[in-house]
């Protein structure tokens, strides 16, 4: 008798999770839906609203003219080249680095208990605030090595802010190549440098690059890290040499939108459009070059 109880609770309460998994599988398309649409909504009011308010300050005086206390003068060159030069260079420091690192993690390490330690430490670096390289770039590269306020300072502190993000990207590429095809090369004689430059880069190339154009993309909105850095808001003549002082289009935008003029409101809106061009220009750079390196390779 007392057999059958428990088994009549137990049934009745399976019959209650069953229901609850229901509703909560029914529940969760709404929720889901209901959070996307917001999220749209709000991105794309915010968008309407910027474009409506910068789009009759758009010429070509704002990207050649320099900053001035007069908005109907002013423009953001010295703030796009600066993010030119700055953003240029931690890439030239950053993608080779990061490939280097996913390479020898992947390839050279294997399994090894100190790949594993790094490629722990690599992606809770990924989430580390981007102010914390700030400081770390303030006390290490502008006062420990003397580089001064300088674009190689913000160069470097955008590459290491960069590179976990980069390097993880770069590490799930390879790991896309498929073993046999490994397997395949070694059992023909190869090398792993010949396993690495003939099977393993053409491959995984694609990805790294795109994981590479994103991170770029990222760097160019990065305000904290700059500010930190720089610390100058308003500079009126061009970077010519890693040891320049320099701005950037974040600095800039922040210094006209905490400007009360109205004049100068529009004017941070417009350069937002440019700043959001120059990044959709870039994302459209890495889907074009990820579809031509496939189509390469499936071609070949």
């Amino acid at each position: 008798m007392g057999d059958q109880v428990l088994s009549a609770e137990s049934l009745s309460v399976r019959g209650r999770s069953a229901t609850v998994r229901k509703l909560f599988d029914g529940l969760m398309p709404v929720l889901v839906g209901v959070g996307v649409f917001v999220a749209v909504a709000f991105l794309v009011s915010l968008l309407l609203y910027v474009f409506s308010v910068g789009i009759g300050r758009l010429s070509p005086t704002l990207i050649t003219n320099y900053p001035s206390a007069n908005p109907q003068e002013a423009g953001m060159r010295s703030a796009i080249l600066g993010s030119f030069f700055t953003v240029g260079l931690s890439a030239l420091i950053c993608i080779p680095l990061s490939i280097a690192t996913a390479i020898y993690l992947t390839e050279y390490a294997g399994g090894k208990w100190w790949s594993q330690v790094l490629r722990y430490n690599i992606a809770n670096l990924a989430g580390v605030p981007s102010i914390v390289f700030g400081v770390v770039g303030l006390g290490f590269l502008v006062y420990g090595l003397g580089l001064g306020r300088s674009v190689i300072a913000g160069a470097f502190t955008l590459a290491i802010l960069t590179l976990p993000y980069v390097t993880v990207t770069c590490v799930e590429a390879i790991r896309t190549v498929p073993d046999d095809q490994r397997f395949g090369a070694y059992a023909l004689g190869a090398t792993t440098f010949e396993v690495v430059r003939y099977v393993v880069l053409p491959r995984a190339l694609p990805m790294m690059l795109t994981g590479g154009i994103l991170g770029i993309s990222r760097a160019l909105g990065e305000a904290a890290p700059i500010l930190v850095i720089s610390g100058l808001l308003f500079i009126r003549e061009d970077p010519t040499s890693p040891l320049s002082e320099f701005t950037v289009m974040p600095l800039q935008l922040y210094n006209w939108i905490s400007r009360p003029q109205l004049a100068f409101q529009q004017l941070a809106a417009a350069g937002i459009i440019v700043l959001l061009a120059m990044l959709l220009a870039l994302n459209a750079l890495a889907i074009y070059l990820r579809q031509r390196y496939y189509r390469r390779l499936e071609a070949g």
